[in-house]
């Protein structure tokens, strides 16, 4: 797994060979950021990452100047991987939850420019994370929430949807 651009573009991170997680794919996770940077201007960002899993999305939007990050995952191997490689990066704007991504939405009281989920493709739950992100206000006005998923999911007739993107089996759902 390796940082894709900003100040520590090609930085490679080296998850365990146990670890549980599934990262987003490079190819799609820079198609991801060229459509964010198109919208968006980093250094003024808020952002959360929901299941960090290997927390390559939060690692990317710190290196890309996001000013604060926080990184939600219940694995306690998988949050201690992100934290201790936060704090090896020295990446102070990356704040690391250990929580379940679903009961954090539900109490959260803050809101976000850019909220990511990327659930484990089987989590039949998935389907419940709009709706979530809307009755509890967490977009800042403008914002963005960014769902990847597999293909057994399709959020095209849901409301707030704006644009689906598919990288091989990789699927961003955009949704305002």
């Amino acid at each position: 797994m390796r940082i894709i651009s900003g100040e520590l573009k090609g930085r490679n991170i080296h998850p365990p060979k146990n670890f549980n997680a599934r990262p987003t794919t490079d190819f799609a996770k820079e198609s991801l950021f060229n459509i964010i940077l198109n919208n968006f201007d980093f250094d003024t960002l808020n952002i959360i990452d929901l299941f960090s899993g290997t927390g390559s999305i939060s690692f990317e939007f710190a290196s890309r100047g996001a000013v604060e990050i926080t990184a939600v995952e219940n694995n306690f191997n998988h949050y201690s991987f992100i934290k201790k490689t936060a704090d090896n990066l020295q990446l102070a704007q990356i704040k690391v939850i250990k929580a379940n991504a679903f009961i954090f939405l539900k109490r959260c009281t803050s809101s976000f420019n850019i909220i990511f989920a990327d659930p484990p493709y089987a989590d039949k739950n998935t389907a419940l994370l709009p709706d979530l992100i809307f009755e509890n206000n967490l977009l800042k006005e403008n914002g963005w929430f960014i769902l990847e998923h597999s293909k057994d999911f399709s959020f095209q007739n849901y409301s707030r949807f704006f644009d689906q993107r598919i990288y091989g089996s990789v699927n961003f759902s955009f949704f305002k």
